[in-house]
């Protein structure tokens, strides 16, 4: 009974592999995909982090590197998605080779684009789905994850009400106040599910050192991320 969890090490990845081992679903092993350019399916900034993470969780990682994932590549979204999910699936089947594969983990909240691609993919495979934060209330998941003891960064923002400021900010009980209001007056999502913002989890109670980050950051007038120059466990 192995499960796999898609992980960025992000929040939504991270609190859905906690959520699996409290639920005492035998995690064996972390999957990563570094998508090389934008991306409709995946997590995309400072994935690289996620060895880090894992090392700090103590389970092996699968990175899986495809080709750019460019919107010049394909006629469109969808097409693009499709194409997306391919290299996903053909390292589930080298790791369902390998024995037996129960099913996967994955941090979906509303995006209906990812959610039927992966799916997809369980049906294809004929293993099970666990997304525990599928269809929840935002600003409850978030409450859970900071009461958790889930250290939050956020490394990039792109959308109004987001500034330079933001960058390598501490998503805390402060900070979800004021995406409480930035949601009223420019419709953020609390999660930044709709690609509003971007996070990596520096600690957990699934994690057994903490991350250290050493960054600065670039703005691009209405977007910006962290560069991490440094990272290491304590």
């Amino acid at each position: 009974m192995s499960w796999v969890s898609l992980f960025s090490g992000g929040k939504d990845s991270s609190w859905a592999l906690y959520r699996a081992q409290q639920e005492g679903l035998d995690v064996e092993r972390l999957l990563t995909v570094h998508p090389a350019g934008d991306s409709y399916m995946y997590h995309t900034p400072a994935t690289h982090l996620a060895r880090l993470a894992a090392e700090s969780v103590g389970l092996p990682l699968v990175e899986v590197e495809p080709d750019d994932f460019g919107a010049d590549d394909v006629p469109d979204a969808g097409a693009q998605g499709d194409a997306e999910i391919e290299p996903l699936e053909a390292a589930l089947r080298d790791i369902a080779a390998e024995g037996d594969l129960t099913g996967v983990t994955a941090g979906a909240v509303e995006s209906e684009y990812q959610t039927s691609r992966i799916e997809g993919l369980c049906d294809r495979l004929g293993i099970d789905l666990f997304a525990p934060l599928w269809q929840r209330d935002p600003e409850t998941l978030a409450t859970e994850m900071l009461d958790a003891g889930f250290e939050i960064r956020i490394v990039q923002v792109a959308a109004a009400g987001l500034d330079e400021s933001w960058l390598g900010r501490t998503l805390d009980a402060d900070a979800l106040a004021e995406l409480r209001a930035l949601n009223d007056e420019y419709g953020v999502h609390i999660l930044g599910e709709g690609g509003e913002f971007e996070t990596f989890v520096v600690d957990g109670p699934h994690m057994d050192r903490r991350i250290e980050l050493e960054f600065t950051t670039e703005w691009e007038g209405t977007r910006g991320h962290i560069v991490v120059e440094d990272a290491w466990l304590e």
